[in-house]
């Protein structure tokens, strides 16, 4: 089975050794890993560049039976954008989730700073923060089956929900 490796990794200097290490988990766990990087980026930068990106990460989706996902947050208390997006294509074409985050603390704790004006938990804006005891927004939580720690355990989960392969009954 082939898994595609979403998440906000592809940022880190250490993107493309970060990748052979998630693919080496997933190997370690009989499974293909996909990861973003695996296609070579256009030269170039802009939008066309963006786009051929997009549609080579689209393909690597496609062509997976699995999504990982880190949601982990990223340049603030949410997961990664780009990330979310992949989850939510994942999740319109049938395909299996997963996702895993360290921080399991609900959205609430890590968010949450002051009661606003109509007495609901608030943020630094004002804004209302959902209190459902999720560690991630309702609709990411509720379109995967989250583990709470990191890439390794979150295989190890996949793995143990998969079927059992049935053994050959050929006989001689």
């Amino acid at each position: 089975m082939k898994i595609y490796l979403a998440g906000p990794d592809v940022f880190r200097a250490d993107a493309q050794a970060h990748g052979e290490r998630l693919k080496q988990l997933c190997a370690r766990h009989g499974f293909e890993g996909l990861f973003p990087l695996d296609t070579p980026a256009p030269r170039g930068a802009g939008k066309e560049a963006a786009d051929a990106i997009y549609r080579a990460n689209l393909q690597l989706l496609d062509g997976a039976d699995i999504v990982m996902a880190n949601l982990a947050p990223f340049r603030g208390h949410e997961p990664d954008s780009g990330t979310a997006f992949e989850v939510g294509y994942a999740a319109a074409r049938g395909k299996q989730v997963w996702a895993y985050t360290e921080d399991g603390r609900e959205l609430i704790q890590r968010v949450a700073t002051h009661v606003g004006p109509d007495g609901s938990p608030a943020d630094d804006h004002g804004f209302r923060v959902e209190d459902f005891g999720l560690s991630v927004n309702l609709m990411l939580a509720c379109s995967v089956t989250l583990v709470h720690g990191g890439a390794e355990d979150c295989l190890r989960s996949i793995a143990a929900a998969q079927p059992a392969t049935p053994l050959s009954t050929e006989t001689a």
